[in-house]
């Protein structure tokens, strides 16, 4: 099976199959494999000999992502998914990388780019009017391992690389969780973004899949969630990270359980916000494991314990740094895990999956003697079950993006009077990490550091430093160089300062005793006190 032939099962179908929640817009799925073959055509005139167009797409959450992914299912095209939370410099790069013959852009995300020639940006409403009405047909022969889409991840070496993603890596999860999960009577809430490939495999394809509608928002709204579940009658919800979070901190109101919606399915949500968020709203949370790659993927199960991503799949092992399977984990009479130093160990996959690659990427370094190495740790208990720790001190995931420390640290290198610096990831109370940076220095001015920082072009915003520690040497090895895992353990409880900032603005103050109680306490609520024990 294919894209393609996922869009030929609702050619005449119809009933409702994409609305967008703010402006009230919406097609049949019938509609919609119409405007996709639209997109086919306009694809198709642009392809260069021997090599199919490669479109990027650099918008918030909009109907005409999903039109051009369905137009390139059926002329063979290649849509880049451009992520508009990375600065111009690396978006440029990125777009580059890919070889983009042009970008599709809204007027906010081009205007970031309009000092940029290459490769050539169309404004969203200009693309749409240049677009044919009718004409022959243009579908071509695809497989299920034909290129379909390019969705960036951040690699250990801190170069963007992307994703090869096939028709069958939106194939195969869009069949399974539409088995598992949907009817055609169902509407799936989408408010996450299209650039990433949760949003893609998790929401987009599972609706196509069944046929059930699709509901797009822009951007994620915590305040507006409940409300668009309601107007739209949302009954599947797929979230990343920190959005369960978001929607708990809103002011609940007795009735919010009163709601259509039966499944909110994603992944990184803490396992006591699964558990509030399912009570508040009266609905089923199912956090899975998965990645860009999809090499590697879990989903809990109904005997699955709370906190686990499920049982450890075939192919899939936990191994030390010196390539062996770690042993189970044990635990006290309280559950706390008593053999971390030996049961914590890397997510590695002989069986590749869904991966079907890199893009210009040959031999990648998560691809070493033929497996695939996550970057991810866990352990796993007696019975098999599989329980995420971290990831390894060298990548960090801040609100859903993946970063890698090297090209924080080159933003940071010019800072006056630094002699030496290390960037590494420290765990956020919510979901995923925070950015921390080491900074060997006589004096530290923070109003200087933040004025660095809003200088930096090349630095993303959810990049920026939320610790910073002012040390006197960085923990080496004997061959120079910084040990992170280190650093990482040790957080804010160390003897040197630490400034931070506590909200979204760059403004940073001394941390004190009763930040770290504050900051603990966090972490206690949020039922992840375990990331805050031993090394990361």
């Amino acid at each position: 099976m294919t894209v393609a032939d996922l869009l030929a099962a609702r050619r005449d179908d119809p009933r409702p199959g994409l609305v967008h929640a703010t402006d009230g817009r919406r097609w049949t799925w019938a509609a919609v494999v119409a405007e996709s073959a639209r997109r086919a055509r306009w694809l198709a005139a642009r392809a260069a000999p021997g090599r199919p167009a490669h479109v990027g797409v650099l918008l918030d959450n909009d109907p005409e992502t999903v039109f051009l992914l369905g137009g390139a299912a059926l002329s063979g095209a290649v849509v880049v998914a451009l992520n508009p939370a990375r600065s111009p410099d690396e978006i440029q790069a990125d777009a580059e990388r890919a070889d983009c013959d042009l970008v599709v852009a809204s007027a906010r995300h081009a205007a970031r780019l309009a000092s940029r020639a290459r490769p050539p940006v169309v404004l969203l409403d200009d693309h749409v009017a240049a677009l044919p009405e009718d004409g022959p047909d243009t579908a071509v022969p695809v497989t299920d391992t034909t290129l379909l889409m390019l969705i960036f991840t951040s690699g250990t070496s801190g170069d963007p690389r992307a994703v090869r993603v096939t028709h069958r890596k939106v194939e195969v999860p869009g069949a399974v969780l539409a088995d598992r999960l949907l009817t055609p009577d169902d509407v799936v809430y989408c408010p996450m973004p299209l650039f990433h490939s949760g949003a893609i495999m998790a929401a987009l394809a599972p609706a196509l899949a069944a046929g059930a509608c699709l509901v797009i928002r822009p951007r994620f709204s915590a305040s507006g969630l409940l409300r668009d579940v309601r107007a739209h009658g949302c009954t599947y919800l797929h979230y990343v990270g920190k959005a369960l979070s978001y929607a708990l901190a809103t002011e609940p109101t007795p009735d919010d359980a009163a709601n259509p919606l039966r499944v909110a399915f994603g992944n990184e949500a803490a396992p006591a916000e699964q558990d509030a968020f399912a009570r508040r709203f009266g609905c089923h949370v199912i956090d899975a494991y998965g990645s860009s790659e999809t090499a590697i993927s879990f989903a809990p199960g109904p005997d699955t314990p709370r906190g686990s991503l499920g049982r450890l799949t075939p192919g899939v092992a936990i191994l030390n740094a010196d390539g062996e399977p770690c042993p189970p984990a044990a635990f006290d009479a309280h559950g706390r895990l008593t053999n971390a130093a030996d049961a914590v160990g890397e997510l590695v996959a002989r069986d590749h999956g869904l991966f079907d690659g890199y893009y210009r990427d040959d031999a990648p370094d998560r691809l070493r003697d033929g497996a695939f190495h996550s970057g991810d740790l866990a352990y796993r208990d007696a019975d098999g079950h599989v329980y995420f720790a971290g990831r390894a001190a060298d990548r960090l995931r801040v609100d859903g993006e993946n970063l890698a420390p090297v090209p924080i640290e080159r933003a940071l290198a010019g800072l006056p009077g630094v002699r030496r610096l290390a960037v590494y990831g420290v765990p956020d109370q919510a979901s995923g990490d925070q950015v921390m940076v080491a900074l060997v220095t006589d004096a530290f001015d923070p109003d200087a550091f933040a004025a660095h920082l809003r200088g930096r072009r090349d630095l993303a915003p959810v990049a920026m430093p939320r610790y910073v520690r002012i040390t006197a040497e960085l923990p080496m090895t004997a061959s120079g160089k910084v040990l992170g895992r280190v650093l990482a353990a040790e957080r804010w409880h160390t003897a040197d300062p630490v400034w931070w900032r506590p909200g979204r603005d760059l403004a940073y103050r001394r941390m004190t005793p009763e930040d770290r109680a504050a900051l603990a306490a966090g972490f206690a609520r949020r039922g992840r006190s375990s990331l805050l024990e031993g090394n990361r």
